[in-house]
């Protein structure tokens, strides 16, 4: 489709602009590889991929090339939240520590699930030192967790868990289904649906994976100010293990999902239809209405950004079209760019997913170009 770079896949030809506009961020808005795609109401319309691999632009991204998403894996973790509540295993509005006693430590006793999944528990970093590869031991990472005071008024605060959120939900699905998030999500979701993305990546896969880089400055990965809240919340996931085995076997739900846009992409139109993939149910419609119902909008004080927020899943922002004009889109963007999201109003899963992180202010350049494409042949 161009020759400055490989560029390759399936687009119908009612969304040809957005096609230019994948091959014209290659051209002009420093894309290096990325894979664009969106299932609408079933069907997918869009599937392209292109560039490379690696950022010695020596490996073509192909068909099934896998890349970290980073925290588009929120909303999947907020779906797989919300299916042990539409399965009676957790309550929103339950104290977390009901299913893990160890949690009521420090004054936490009555935080419910529902402060954990829209970022008001209070627990947005870890307060104690921990030593290196904490992130990579369950272990050590829910325990600092369980055992530290809030860091600010719980239900009252609001403060990105970056990393802490996926730490925290893992924990209550694992003391209630007896299954890891990750084993969880496959098991339930992926495996069944034919969906390539896991919290959890299989060794095996790892030869697919694309290697993800970039400048960290201006990003949650940016060590320029180590006492911020930012800093903290980030300190156990330094940048450098992006593209090692032991960040892409672990199990870190809020940042490390790893896919393919088309996956997230069928994924999201499922969502967007009401909780149905492939004929088969999900989770109630009811219980997907409630974890998508807007839970605080306003500004939160790790990042500094206004969200309007539900129960995991970012939703739609009037203004910033990251997920289209829809208010009720929901879904979740991701550090560097990358974004999954469903429109329910336009019965669509869109996701984008690039390896090299854009580190400017706002949406990402490249991200924008698609999705205004996508939405002028869709208004």
């Amino acid at each position: 489709m161009t020759d400055a770079v490989p560029v390759n896949g399936h687009c119908d030809p009612r969304f040809a602009a957005l096609a230019d506009a994948f091959a014209e961020n290659f051209r002009s808005r420093g894309e290096v590889g990325a894979a664009v795609a969106v299932t609408l109401q079933g069907e997918p319309v869009i599937d392209l991929w292109g560039g490379f691999a690696d950022s010695a632009r020596t490996r073509p991204w192909a068909e099934d090339t896998l890349v970290c998403m980073m925290s588009v894996a929120k909303a999947v973790t907020a779906l797989c939240a919300a299916m042990a509540v539409d399965r009676g295993l957790i309550g929103w509005d339950e104290p977390v520590a009901r299913y893990w006693p160890e949690f009521a430590a420090a004054g936490k006793g009555g935080i419910p699930v529902r402060w954990v999944l829209d970022h008001r528990a209070g627990l947005a970093a870890i307060a104690q030192p921990l030593p290196e590869g904490a992130a990579y031991d369950r272990e050590a990472m829910t325990g600092a967790l369980a055992a530290q005071a809030p860091l600010s008024p719980p239900g009252k605060a609001r403060a990105y868990h970056s990393v802490t959120l996926g730490y925290l939900v893992g924990e209550l699905i694992r003391r209630t289904d007896g299954r890891s998030l990750g084993r969880f999500l496959a098991e339930e979701v992926c495996a069944p649906h034919g969906i390539e993305y896991w919290i959890g990546l299989p060794p095996e896969l790892h030869g697919r994976c694309a290697e993800f880089f970039g400048e960290t400055g201006g990003t949650l990965f940016d060590r320029s100010d180590p006492d911020s809240l930012k800093c903290r919340a980030m300190a156990q996931v330094p940048a450098e293990d992006f593209n090692t085995e032991r960040f892409r076997s672990a199990e870190i739900p809020s940042i490390n999902g790893i896919g393919t846009a088309r996956g997230v992409a069928r994924l999201f139109d499922g969502l967007a239809a009401g909780g149905v993939l492939d004929d088969r149910r999900l989770l109630s419609a009811e219980v997907l209405a409630e974890a998508t119902a807007e839970q605080w909008h306003g500004r939160e004080d790790l990042l500094g950004h206004t969200r309007r927020m539900a129960l995991g899943f970012a939703l739609g922002l009037p203004g910033h079209l990251a997920m289209g004009p829809s208010p009720r889109a929901f879904g979740h963007t991701g550090a560097g760019g990358a974004i999954g999201f469903a429109d329910p109003d336009a019965g669509l899963g869109f996701a984008y997913a690039p390896n090299h992180m854009y580190s400017g202010p706002g949406i990402s350049p490249r991200l924008a170009a698609l999705v205004d494409a996508l939405y002028e042949v869709l208004a």
